[in-house]
């Protein structure tokens, strides 16, 4: 069997767009051939899987029956009637083989659960926004067919970005009128060629020439303490992160394109934020989104409701901090991770204090081009930096993992 793990080669691009030609022709022509579409996504998804990456393809069939029985057993007992805990059921089932996934490293070490697969992730994401969204009444219908091509809809299954349910659908049952898909394809050209130069070309000068090479250099000069080689570690594994994660985001975006449906992007100039709040509007935004509708949000809403704190700020405080820690759970149980977590939500609780007092006394403290570039410097050492705990290798450098 072929294996073509999505965007991971050129060749990948040259059969997928083979297959997606005839789609093309369709809505060019104002036809949306959605029996085409979902044969195209299931072969390219098949092909996610060769003989030795079977059983992710089995645990990939099971997620799927699952999250259909949660999301739509959960919409067939709400129409009855409005139960919370049978809301927080659905809502803890829907997340349980996610659990599985991650726990399972921790728990045993070297090992990988057997109800992984790639993508898993952003499909439970997906699964879990609409039965919030069905809590909330904001989706009043379950569509058998349309739910499993929203959840399997292929140039974003392994890793994002992160759509919701309502605004898929509304491209999904519209075809765009030719003027506007021509644009389309012109976008999703320019983000290929955007894309390859991000992934194949950038992520391999930091990723694999450069973070290497510094790797070697801090463990032979450095030692565990600070070195100049740890710095470039630093900096070259964090544009080595974003450049092959933005390129494919850009390479899933482009495809979703050109199957007439608009994906949001996942990536505005994220380096460019001038403080820590900027940076998770502009960095990984579905995700950061995701986790800002459907938890700190409601964390919110909750902590106010039940009058657990007083003052506002507290609130908010202890939502940012059990955010960022519930993300960088997500990641992995692993402890840098978790502290990786716990740093952004600190941050976010300083970035907070900050903005209040510089609008208390905007008129004391400056605001002009200079303090803007200081912030965004400040703001881009400080990602860094966590890019850099995020990584692992720190933990590879201190407990000597090598």
């Amino acid at each position: 069997m072929i294996n073509l793990e999505p965007y991971g080669n050129p060749q990948y691009f040259v059969y997928l767009l083979i297959g997606l030609i005839p789609l093309m022709i369709g809505l060019y022509h104002g036809h949306r051939w959605r029996w085409y579409q979902s044969a195209v996504s299931l072969v390219f998804i098949f092909l996610m899987f060769d003989s030795q990456k079977w059983q992710q393809g089995v645990a990939l069939i099971g997620f799927v029956i699952w999250e259909w029985l949660m999301v739509g057993g959960y919409m067939a007992y709400r129409k009855k009637a409005n139960n919370r805990w049978i809301f927080y059921g659905a809502f803890l089932l829907s997340i349980v083989p996610l659990l599985f996934v991650k726990i399972t490293p921790a728990i045993n070490p070297g090992h990988t659960s057997l109800f992984g697969f790639l993508g898993i992730s952003y499909l439970t994401f997906r699964s879990v926004g609409m039965i919030m969204e069905m809590r909330d009444g904001i989706i009043k219908e379950f569509h058998p067919m349309l739910f499993l091509e929203f959840l399997l809809f292929m140039p974003t299954i392994s890793s994002g970005p992160i759509d919701r349910y309502r605004r898929w659908l509304d491209d999904y049952q519209k075809v765009p009128d030719r003027e506007k898909y021509v644009g389309m394809i012109e976008k999703a050209v320019h983000y290929i060629f955007l894309g390859f130069m991000y992934k194949f070309l950038l992520a391999y000068l930091f990723g694999t020439m450069l973070v290497p090479k510094l790797e070697t250099l801090t463990l032979r000069y450095g030692g565990t303490g600070f070195s100049w080689p740890l710095v470039g570690v630093m900096y070259a594994w964090s544009m080595y992160l974003f450049f092959d994660f933005a390129g494919y985001s850009l390479f899933a975006v482009a495809i979703s394109y050109l199957m007439g449906i608009e994906t949001p992007m996942n990536f505005n100039q994220p380096f460019r934020s001038h403080n820590l709040k900027d940076f998770w509007n502009r960095w990984h935004m579905t995700l950061s989104f995701w986790f800002r509708d459907f938890v700190f949000m409601r964390l919110v809403f909750a902590m106010m409701k039940n009058k657990i704190f007083k003052s506002r700020v507290t609130v908010s405080n202890v939502a940012y901090i059990f955010n960022m820690l519930i993300m960088g759970f997500w990641h992995g149980v692993t402890w840098y991770y978790i502290a990786y977590g716990l740093l952004h939500g600190v941050g976010l609780v300083v970035n907070d204090w900050w903005l209040r007092f510089k609008k208390k006394h905007r008129e004391s403290i400056p605001h002009n081009k200079l303090t803007e570039a200081f912030a965004i410097f400040l703001t881009f050492n400080f990602v860094c930096f966590s890019f850099l705990l995020f990584s692992g290798f720190l933990s590879k450098l201190w407990l000597g993992h090598y």
